[in-house]
């Protein structure tokens, strides 16, 4: 019997699961797929904000995984990846052999060598950090202070979510940039910082954190900002399995892949989501964009011939502002207020009830 094994049921590890099962014809009868993740259920990652913040419950955010006779689910930690061997190691014992293998285990955070950021910030890159992080921010009392460190889409969402869960707490987001936002137009940018403004959320801009204590962050190692809370959100690279792989990466540590989304020196091999090098920033609709293709492609080589494939096309990017209001791009358009709130409600609804 022959395996295709996927690592991590997050977007992209998901969708691959999900078209394989769809696309019944084209399993091969001595084919087995195998899913495996150290959740028994799918974690809403562009949620974990919510959850961190404690405006939603851990039940509102699972997926459940798919059952089927032609899956299997296994659930432990990925502790090494062997190209040469085609193997994986699962909670450093088992050992599972593979005949095609997709590589889905998204990402970790970036402290960019900060001494103590990572000893003394918590993070929202994971279920299991995010429940810390809801515990920390739960314990901070009245008044005490909350800060956010990055001020990109992940950093904005946590802030506001937490100004509408806890109005008595002090919060500010922090940023090295002139603005938060620094990726988005500038009349959307301009649209969150008057929010900000409105709802007493704090914006330090040209912040060079240089070190973090126990209550403390210093900017270029001069000036102290004290807090009693710190949330990190300032920047993302692959996990350190991905890392380690012995295969040419990008600038920020990703693979490099061929067209079809293969590790070129191990075609059997593919990566998507955080973990692959793409022409646009890391996102979940880029990951089910890119698990579907993963789909395509191996299906077509099932069948004997050429995969053909499109250019990916990203429908746009919105984010939140409590539960009210949003922000968001839709191509080149510029969307704020009610209705991109109600379109990542919307877009929550498809995703927990498997509509991609």
């Amino acid at each position: 019997m022959k395996k295709f094994v996927i690592l991590g049921g997050g977007y992209g590890g998901l969708t691959v699961a999900k078209e394989l099962l769809e696309k019944e014809k084209d399993l091969p009868s001595d084919t087995v797929i195998m899913l495996i993740d150290r959740m028994p259920y799918q974690g809403l990652k562009t949620e974990y904000y919510a959850l961190a913040t404690g405006t939603v419950s851990d039940l509102d955010i699972r997926v459940a995984f798919p059952e089927d006779p032609r899956i299997v689910l296994k659930y432990g930690d990925v502790t090494e990846i062997s190209l040469e061997n085609k193997h994986i190691k699962l909670n450093d014992e088992e050992t599972i052999t593979y005949d095609w293998l997709v590589v889905a285990l998204g990402c970790t955070d970036k402290y960019h060598g900060i001494v103590g950021a990572e000893t003394y910030s918590t993070s929202i890159q994971s279920l299991a950090q995010t429940r810390k992080t809801y515990q920390m921010i739960n314990d901070v009392k009245p008044y005490g202070q909350v800060s956010i460190v990055g001020g990109g889409l992940s950093g904005v969402e946590v802030a506001s979510e937490l100004r509408e869960s806890r109005p008595d707490l002090n919060i500010r987001v922090i940023d090295r940039g002139p603005s938060i936002l620094s990726a988005f137009p500038g009349k959307l940018q301009s649209y969150v910082s008057e929010w900000f403004t409105e709802h007493d959320v704090e914006m330090l801009s040209f912040i060079s954190l240089t070190r973090l204590e126990q209550g403390i962050m210093w900017d270029k190692e001069t000036t102290p900002i004290y807090t009693d809370a710190t949330v990190w959100t300032a920047g993302i690279q692959p996990v350190k399995l991905v890392q380690d792989l012995p295969v040419p990466k990008d600038s920020q540590g990703r693979v490099i892949l061929n067209n079809y989304h293969q590790i070129p020196t191990f075609p059997e091999v593919y990566v998507v989501g955080d973990c692959a090098s793409l022409p646009f920033s890391p996102s979940a609709q880029a990951a089910e964009a890119q698990g579907k293709q993963v789909v395509d492609v191996i299906t077509a080589i099932w069948n004997g011939k050429t995969p053909q494939l499109g250019q990916i096309k990203l429908k746009g990017v919105l984010g939140s502002l409590g539960k009210k209001a949003g922000f968001g791009m839709m191509g080149s358009r510029a969307i704020m207020g009610r209705v991109p709130r109600v379109l990542k409600s919307g877009v929550l609804w498809m995703s927990k009830h498997h509509f991609g």
